[in-house]
Order: structure tokens, then sequence, then C-alpha cells
């Protein structure tokens, strides 16, 4: 934990992992600090104010406002459930705004059905990574039953802030938005990533990357995204775990938008 984050009262019990980290780890006591945030609020600096085996109370002074995320959403397709925790911490801690789960053709219908993926614990893995990043900002979560209800999802956001309607069929992107909108698929690529037009990745131009699931996209499925604009990338012949190929295309597209280098 590079930030302690926290909501509510300023208080952590004995059976708290962020207690633990703060016990054992950081090995801090009463009038000790630490680095904290208020969850999707201010950072600054927590005193600890008593600690004892029921727990610690701390008090809050902020230092700085919360830092934005970067301008990109994720759809991906539903993993294995095990996958899907360490996939939304990484994702997380690379400081997507957004993240949309889709229920894919080819995916294991039962994926969605699991304790691991319900909102509390996604929720969980999602400020695991950001307290692993040092950031208060905590991306959105969305699940959907089906990529059209996802793709449906991502145009009507940007349709509704340009004050436009949309529908998957029939509208092209371009005519909604200027999103930089991209499909990660070993089939049919029109270029590799690298290659993208990245550069321009910006709050007025965001970025929505789709990341299929472990048995990739159907034909239907691919149909759909480039009917609503999406440009077919790749990241090499090689097939990539779900949660690797999106560490390595978030990765690249921050890169290549300056957002590795500091730029807020």
């Amino acid at each position: 934990m590079n930030i302690v984050l926290f909501e509510g009262d300023c208080f952590f019990s004995r059976h708290d992992d962020r207690y633990q980290h703060i016990r054992k780890i950081l090995k801090k006591g009463e009038g000790d600090s630490f680095f904290a945030g208020i969850i999707d609020g201010s950072e600054g600096t927590a005193t600890i104010t008593t600690m004892d085996d029921s727990g610690l109370t701390f008090t809050f002074h902020e230092d700085r406002s919360m830092r934005p995320l970067y301008p990109v959403s994720v759809i991906i397709g539903f993993p294995r459930p095990i996958q899907l925790k360490r996939l939304l911490r990484d994702v997380a801690s690379l400081g997507v705004s957004e993240v949309l789960l889709a229920g894919t053709e080819l995916g294991e219908k039962s994926y969605r059905k699991s304790s691991l993926v319900e909102r509390g614990a996604a929720r969980e893995s999602l400020v695991e990574g950001c307290m692993q990043a040092g950031s208060s900002a905590v991306p959105a979560l969305d699940m959907f039953d089906s990529v059209e209800d996802a793709i449906s999802a991502v145009m009507g956001n940007f349709a509704e802030a340009r004050g436009v309607s949309a529908a998957v069929s029939g509208i092209r992107a371009t005519s909604v938005t200027c999103a930089r909108l991209i499909l990660l698929d070993t089939v049919n690529p029109e270029c590799s990533l690298i290659q993208a037009p990245l550069d321009g990745i910006s709050r007025r131009f965001p970025l929505v990357l789709a990341i299929g699931s472990e048995r990739g996209w159907t034909a239907h499925e691919q149909v759909l995204f480039r009917n609503a604009g999406f440009m077919v990338c790749s990241l090499g012949s090689r097939i990539l775990r779900t949660e690797t190929a999106a560490t390595a295309a978030l990765g690249i597209a921050l890169a290549k938008s300056g957002y590795m280098e500091g730029r807020e």
C-alpha cells in the first residue's frame, strides 16, 4: 500500500488489512503519520491518535486534491474470476477511468455468477490497485450481459455528452464522438497497437480499449465493434491472457499519449 485509502470514520479495526499493514509493515504507532486518502477524494497525511489491540484511530489533514484518472475506458470480456481480481487491481493501478465488464458469446457464463465478480469484491480489487498506485481516485465499474450492451453504454455516454442520440446499429463513432476506439484482436487487425493513432488521447479525445475474454470475440461481436467505429489492432501474433493483454495494451497507450511521463 503506497497510500492508505478510507471512507467514513477515521478508524481501522484490528481485523482490517490496513491496520495490519500500518502496524506490521509500516511499523507505525501512536503519534506517527502515514500517507492516506479519502476514496474518490483528497489525499494527505493521517496521524495515529490511538492504537491498541482493538484497532487504531487517526486524524486526517488534506494536502492536495484528488488527482484525476486518465481518459481511458476499457471494455473487457469476463475472464476467469481468479484472473478478474488481478486484472481489476492492475488496470486500476494504471489509472483507467472506467471498466466495463461484458459477457461474451464464447465466454463461460458461470464467470458472471461467481461471488468474486459481485460489485463489493470487484470494487475491493479496484481500491487495492489504487492503493498500490498511491492514488485516491477509483475507476468506475459497470457490468453488462453482452458486448452489445457494453458498446451501447459507451456510445450512449459519448452521445449524451454531445447531445446526440446514438444506437450501436447504424451510427458510426465519428458522428458521435472523437474518441479513439480500439478493438484488440489477432484476427484481421488493421495494424499493431503501437502503430495506432494514440498520441492525441485527452479529456476531449478519450480512449476506449476493448479486450476479449480467453476465447476471443465471435464474428458477430467483431461486426458490432466495427459498426460502432472501432479500429482493430493487435499486440502481435501471440495469444495472451486477458490480464496480460490489458496491462500491455494500457502500457503502450499511456506511453504513446504521454501519460507515462507524468502528464496529467
